[in-house]
């Protein structure tokens, strides 16, 4: 089925225009007027930012075609409000959301996820362990999992929180695998890299991502980290004569990603392999994290505001640093 895409984006919206497109509603309230006839105040979004609305007429019968949290088609007049811009709702019918495209409403990676995975695979076909090789052959064959994999988010706020967010983040691991298993004598690279792309695996059902990034049911009663070594668990299953003292280690290495029980792993790393995912982990997430808040502060200060879950304030400089999707670029072409 074709989706269909936003033409008109809530940032491109003036006052004086008349607007008929998508859009998600974020919020919805029915109120009366003094005179005790109904109105609707709504909050409508797309990727782009929110926008409130009001419908004034025909108020039951359009509160009635939809709830929040429904795509919508919305005809309307943008005008200006108390300062505010605001759409006068003259007609709004609830939209097939598999009808939509979830890009037009969410944040997105800023790299062609078809690329980003080709590139994912081409590193995976470097690895020499048999098993190793066959087991993520059977991930990247999945094509169910696949079409998960390419669009979920790595996370619902702190880092690569957007769609195409895990593949980014994974693509990112092992190329960071690649730079430095070498470095240390004793490591076995092929189960660190094979580590590196499976670890956040369970997070293409951690997350719901129609409208916006929230966690799902399994995400809230199981985490990843069980989601992920279940799913892990299964696709061995399938390969006949699977090292069991491989299953383990590589099952060590998602379960102990977090570093420690209060960030969620059952187990603290065990193994060099795991050690070094959990440290690769945490430099990748952290690093993506203060540039994404860097990015969204103002671009001529050198400090930017106070981050309140990371406790400090982060200095810029004075030279301009590269945009997220040429860092990205780069990467992905090495």
């Amino acid at each position: 089925m074709k989706k269909q895409s936003k033409k008109t984006f809530v940032d491109t919206i003036q006052a004086g225009q008349t607007v008929n497109d998508l859009f998600v509603v974020r919020e919805k309230q029915l109120a009366y007027k003094k005179d005790g006839n109904p109105y609707l105040t709504i909050t409508l979004a797309d990727r782009t930012g929110n926008v409130k609305a009001v419908a004034w007429d025909n108020v039951e019968e359009i509160s009635k075609a939809f709830a929040a949290g429904d795509h919508v088609k919305v005809k309307g007049n943008a005008t200006e409000y108390k300062g505010s811009l605001q759409l006068v709702v003259l007609n709004l019918a609830r939209h097939d959301p598999s009808e939509v495209n979830p890009r037009d409403f969410l944040p997105s990676a800023e790299r062609d996820v078809d690329q980003m995975l080709g590139r994912l695979i081409e590193i995976s076909q470097t690895v020499e362990n048999h098993y190793l090789s066959r087991l993520l052959s059977a991930f990247f064959e999945d094509t169910a999992f696949v079409d998960r994999f390419k669009i979920a988010p790595a996370a619902k706020k702190m880092h690569h929180a957007y769609l195409g967010g895990l593949l980014e983040h994974t693509l990112s691991m092992a190329l960071l695998v690649q730079a430095i298993a070498g470095h240390y004598k004793g490591i076995d690279k092929d189960l660190l890299l094979t580590g590196g792309i499976l670890h956040d695996i369970g997070k293409v059902d951690e997350f719901s991502y129609e409208t916006h990034i929230d966690y799902s049911d399994a995400g809230r009663l199981l985490s990843h980290i069980v989601i992920g070594v279940e799913m892990l668990g299964a696709k061995i299953a399938t390969i006949n004569d699977f090292p069991e003292d491989l299953s383990l280690v590589l099952k060590h290495m998602i379960v102990s990603h977090h570093g420690t029980r209060d960030f969620g792993s059952p187990e603290p790393p065990m193994t060099l392999e795991s050690i070094i995912l959990h440290y690769l982990d945490e430099l990748d997430a952290k690093v993506t994290a203060v540039r994404t808040f860097m990015d969204s502060e103002d671009p001529d200060a050198a400090w930017t505001s106070y981050h309140r879950v990371l406790e400090r304030f982060f200095y810029k400089g004075k030279t301009q640093k590269p945009h997220r999707a040429e860092r990205i670029g780069q990467s992905v072409k090495e």
